[in-house]
């Protein structure tokens, strides 16, 4: 199945890099500062459902899943600027010889170069295409001897060389790709996201998702899937798989109200998810507080802990630092210790417990101790 997807989806992908197939985007607005510099050839054959490189910043490391012929990553290159670094990743020659081609171009016009472009899979960050070509033109594959080498050289590559390396990148943008994977490879492509990111760093990924399942006569249809139609998630999915890897703050930044397609009453339309990584590593108790600002009398955050609205709810270190940046900071006030903790005091976090203000006023030993039920 793997393979068969792939093929059609290259197949389709690689026609549409000669040739601008209206069928495999929706209409998308881009800023047009960023446009002026690219050429033609790149906007026209370029497909998407969003635009994830609004999302970029000012000298940060980013990586583009299924660059196709470059156009999110040219954007990205101005907006990080000079200090910062754009890596695309795609399968198809085709995409990749028009995104190469004009490259230079773009680089002589802002006045310098921070695009790198790579042949990979999207769900395997590891394996660089371009070194598996090499091996087997330097060792054809005529034996099982042969075969065996080949595999422990690929397998040396992954390792001591990988494609993209780990917590290597600050934020991976996409652009109506992930849904072309196949469905048994979806679950690696979200590890492989989460492997290359710093801890701290996010996504923003634009895709098509359905709101009902797709049927498999539909997933068979080779038109639909390598349309971005009928490989979608359903938006509850995309959710779920983001959260079983380790993300957090995970957010539909935005939702189509009108679906891009309807097929057999099933409605796909265009998001954007934003999601982050970090909250790995170990709770320590530092007399700290958070404030639930509201609208809603409380919530509850990934891990089941529940902030009630205006009470000081007592936090470990990390819950603390996460609280207090995106995307919650707009709904949380940070409560510090006025003094410093410290030594190393494990926060149980099983129960929801509140914070006395004397905790975090006089620095008095807190009153959430440590427990059996690790935090996250």
């Amino acid at each position: 199945m793997q393979d068969m997807v792939q093929d059609v989806v290259k197949a389709r992908y690689g026609a549409g890099a000669q040739e601008r197939e209206d069928a495999l985007c929706c209409p998308v607005d881009y800023d047009p500062q960023y446009l002026k510099i690219i050429p033609a050839e790149v906007i026209e054959r370029d497909y998407g459902c969003g635009d994830p490189s609004q999302y970029v910043r000012e000298g940060e490391t980013v990586l583009d899943l299924g660059s196709g012929t470059g156009k999110i990553c040219f954007i990205a290159s101005q907006v990080v600027g000079e200090s910062g670094k754009v890596i695309g990743i795609d399968m198809t020659d085709e995409m990749l010889d028009v995104a190469r081609r004009n490259a230079p171009i773009v680089a002589d016009k802002i006045g310098y170069s921070n695009v790198d472009f790579r042949r990979g899979h999207i769900e395997d960050l590891a394996t660089d295409l371009a070194e598996v070509d090499r091996l087997l033109e330097a060792a054809p594959l005529t034996s099982a001897a042969a075969l065996a080498d080949f595999e422990t050289a690929r397998a040396k590559q992954r390792i001591e060389n990988p494609l993209v390396e780990d917590n290597a990148v600050d934020v991976i943008v996409s652009n109506c790709v992930l849904n072309l994977v196949a469905d048994t490879d979806k679950p690696a492509l979200f590890e492989e996201m989460f492997r290359v990111l710093k801890k701290g760093g996010r996504i923003a990924i634009s895709d098509i998702v359905s709101d009902e399942t797709s049927p498999d006569h539909l997933k068979k249809d080779d038109d639909l899937w390598s349309g971005c139609i009928s490989g979608a998630l359903q938006e509850h999915e995309f959710v779920a798989l983001l959260e079983e890897v380790g993300f957090y703050g995970i957010t539909l930044d935005k939702r189509d109200s009108t679906p891009w397609q309807v097929v057999e009453g099933i409605e796909y339309r265009s998001v954007t998810v934003l999601a982050w990584k970090g909250k790995e590593g170990p709770c320590w108790d530092k007399n700290e507080a958070v404030i639930y600002k509201g609208p809603f009398s409380s919530v509850a955050d990934d891990d089941g802990h529940t902030y009630a609205r205006g009470q000081p709810m007592a936090v470990c270190e990390k819950t603390y630092k996460i609280l207090s940046s995106e995307p919650y900071a707009d709904h949380f006030y940070p409560v510090p210790a006025q003094i410093e903790v410290t030594e190393q005091v494990e926060f149980d976090c099983s129960p929801d417990s509140l914070r006395s203000p004397q905790e975090t006023k006089a620095g008095i030993a807190p009153e959430t101790r440590a427990g059996d039920a690790p935090c996250c």
